[in-house]
């Protein structure tokens, strides 16, 4: 293997890296778009290795979600390959269920991530025609190691299963350096308890704004949500029915700019004007402006109702902050103790993946759902869709139908050259 290792892989002023050679793709990211890659190349025989920063399966949606969330959609369209749900889960599964269900996933198919170590680099070989991946361990790995923290894996294949939501999106607003206050981004937001009495601003209108200015009213605090754009606001259910589950249903017999009129037309039926309370909505359908620029629309659980009472301010957006208030665009001034910044999340692989033509600067993939799961060289993306749990599982069947052939291919190649060449092995893993 060492024809394989250059001078940029080793740190002159520090223990040179630990190597491994993996005989199989390496995962990186173990979400649900890795777990569901994992288990498709399990079924396949084909062996990987799963590598997460975080120490546990579904990092986001175990240590950066609200206590309150529930999946916004059905379970049927929340499911991963080949494990439904357990039937007796109610239609909109609760954040503990769904990670029992990730977790019980993962034992199924005997997937079993390596922990705290995150992925500091990964480039193609062009000579060799294989890729590196760099690591280092973090947190409790970090200090129980008592070898080398860096590690370089070598493989054939690699497969990106970070996902759009990888760190969060923390907007520059002029002054917020100089509030006095507590200032948390939603992901680290659990539940209004602590916020009992205060004057909370919520920064964002989107699931996770709605979502946490209700939860914030439901413990007695005063939010105020910023809006600084036009939002789609959709009734979770219409006449029983899931709003998502009625417009695949229409997708099936009608074009997509009649289904987004038929759901504006439901919405204003059932919400009524949403514009008066400061919610105006985007001339682009709800379907057609979530494919074109990945802006979901909310699915109302209840906050709506507390925007009319008055109980959720709505706000436009912020010139700047002061040290205890908040100046509006409109020229209003807010006092404020709180501030959580629900601004969502961006994907981080532009800081790990040395490549430019398949990923683009914005950590997605160029080509547009259904053709972003397959790069060259062995690249493969999986979770970065825009369509969420469903996108993810459709693009982790293509990957694992597509590298299982590849490694069959590969495998058949292997053994034909090892009788050719008396006395050469290739190990299918080694570390050193």
């Amino acid at each position: 293997m060492g024809c394989f290792l250059g001078q940029k892989d080793r740190d002159i002023n520090g223990p040179s890296p630990r190597y491994t050679w993996v005989n199989g793709p390496v995962i990186v990211g173990a979400g649900p778009s890795g777990l569901a890659t994992a288990a498709g190349l399990r079924e396949k025989g084909v062996p990987f290795v799963v590598l997460e920063r975080a120490d546990c399966i579904a990092s986001l949606w175990q240590n950066r979600t609200y206590d309150r969330l529930k999946l916004h959609l059905p379970k049927q369209f929340c499911e991963l390959p080949k494990v439904p749900f357990p039937e007796e889960y109610p239609e909109y599964p609760t954040k503990r269920q769904f990670i029992d269900y990730l977790e019980s996933y993962a034992r199924r198919f005997e997937i079993n991530p390596q922990f705290n170590e995150c992925v500091l680099s990964a480039r193609y070989d062009e000579t060799s025609g294989l890729w590196r991946v760099r690591t280092v361990a973090v947190g409790a790995a970090a200090a129980a190691s008592p070898g080398p923290a860096e590690v370089v894996y070598i493989c054939r294949w690699l497969v990106v299963a970070t996902g759009e939501n990888a760190d969060y999106v923390v907007p520059e607003i002029e002054g917020l350096e100089e509030f006095s206050g507590e200032v948390m981004h939603a992901g680290d937001y659990k539940s209004g308890e602590k916020f009992a009495g205060k004057k909370v601003l919520v920064v964002g209108c989107g699931n996770s704004g709605m979502e946490v200015s209700l939860d914030l009213c439901n413990y007695n605090a005063f939010p105020s949500m910023v809006v600084r754009s036009s939002v789609h606001v959709l009734p979770r259910e219409v006449l029983g029915k899931s709003t998502f589950e009625l417009a695949v249903f229409l997708m099936k017999w009608l074009p997509l700019w009649l289904v987004d009129k038929l759901l504006v037309i439901l919405a204003r039926l059932i919400l009524g004007n949403i514009e008066k309370y400061g919610l105006k909505r985007p001339t682009v359908g709800p379907l057609e402006l979530k494919n074109m620029k990945g802006r979901t629309p909310v699915l109302d659980i209840g906050t709506l109702q507390k925007i009319r009472s008055g109980e959720i301010k709505v706000v436009p957006g912020i010139k700047r902050f002061s040290k205890c208030q908040v100046e509006l665009v409109n020229g209003e001034t807010l006092d404020v103790h709180s501030v959580i910044l629900s601004t969502g999340y961006c994907s981080n692989v532009p800081s790990w993946l040395k490549e430019n033509e398949f990923f683009s600067s914005n950590g997605l993939p160029r080509s547009p759902f259904p053709n972003g799961w397959k790069g060259k060289s062995g690249l493969y993306a999986v979770g970065f869709t825009r369509r969420g749990l469903s996108g993810a599982s459709c693009d982790a069947i293509r990957v694992a139908e597509d590298l299982g052939k590849a490694w069959k291919d590969e495998t058949c190649r292997a053994q034909m050259n090892k009788r050719a060449s008396a006395g050469h092995r290739r190990c299918i893993s080694q570390t050193f």
